[in-house]
């Protein structure tokens, strides 16, 4: 059977047994190819049909690699990875090679996108919003306690009236996995509650309950609205990039590094199960964390003493 007879069955197999859409099918056929003309090292890769059959594993990692010096970015050679590996794996299926040779391949690790934080001026400036009528509140009330306490869009949309402890200064928060924690709520996102709530209770809330933030249709504020509504005061505040929850937990987690240097804590606030997590999420780099071992370990200390 030809190469191309195997690409072809190839092409059924994903359409009809996998049942992947036409746009993934055709990125599978792609990378295939452009692997085909690197380990072939010709454009007419139709003529190296039992060729295939027997590549092995050093050959296509020389294929990553090369593309990776070409300047293919992570997801692009995981992607041809993904694709040769479900090739092989079919051509195993068939019986006419034994093992997969791509399938303790790695791809490059792709980076994750940090979020980018609000300086402590933009931040001040957003929350100086209008808040004459009841909807301008209820939002000063979200976005003060979004940056007071860090909490997650769901978690904040979750909330009910008696979460908010105003005696202990604290909220009840239910995180992933059903997780709760206790996170302290600053002054002045308390000040801002206690209005909301006083202009929460002349409105008609019979279906939203307890929902400690709810719509002018008297519903508990969905994630959507919430996000919409940022996104407004953002824009009328006129800020330059946009404004939404995750962007004010990234800044109270920001903010809150750059004073205590706690690692330890905000994770905690944060409702992170693993400290790495916490680490990526505010962007720290490994001569902040250094400086925070030097000032603080005892054996770091002596040492430097010496």
């Amino acid at each position: 059977m030809s190469q191309l007879s195997w690409l072809a069955s190839f092409e059924r197999y994903l359409t009809s047994e996998k049942q992947l859409s036409k746009y993934s099918v055709r990125n599978y056929l792609y990378e295939i190819n452009r692997a085909g003309k690197i380990i072939f090292d010709s454009q007419d890769i139709t003529a190296h049909d039992q060729q295939w059959l027997a590549v092995n594993r050093d050959q296509l990692q020389a294929v990553l690699a090369k593309l990776h010096r070409q300047g293919l970015s992570p997801r692009s050679l995981s992607l041809c990875l993904s694709s040769l590996k479900q090739f092989f794996e079919f051509l195993v299926r068939e019986q006419v090679i034994k093992a997969n040779p791509a399938k303790n391949l790695n791809a490059p690790k792709q980076a994750k996108p940090l979020p980018k934080n609000m300086d402590l001026d933009a931040v001040t400036h957003l929350l100086d919003i209008d808040t004459s009528d009841s909807l301008g509140k209820r939002d000063k009330a979200i976005m003060e306690l979004f940056y007071s306490s860090g909490l997650r869009l769901a978690e904040l949309a979750s909330l009910d009236i008696h979460d908010i402890d105003f005696q202990q200064h604290e909220v009840k928060v239910t995180g992933k996995g059903s997780k709760q924690r206790i996170v302290p709520v600053g002054k002045m996102a308390l000040n801002a509650l206690n209005v909301w709530l006083e202009a929460r209770s002349a409105m008609a809330v019979g279906e939203a309950g307890d929902a400690l933030f709810v719509s002018q249709q008297g519903k508990r504020l969905s994630h959507r609205s919430i996000q919409l509504r940022m996104n407004k005061w953002g824009q009328e505040q006129a800020l330059s990039a946009k404004v939404h929850p995750h962007k004010l937990r990234h800044s109270f987690a920001t903010h809150m590094l750059e004073s205590s240097a706690d690692l330890r804590a905000v994770q905690e606030l944060l409702g992170h199960a693993n400290l790495s997590t916490t680490q990526i999420y505010t962007s720290l780099d490994f001569q902040h964390l250094a400086k925070v071992y030097d000032g603080a370990h005892p054996r770091a200390k002596k040492a430097k003493g010496k």
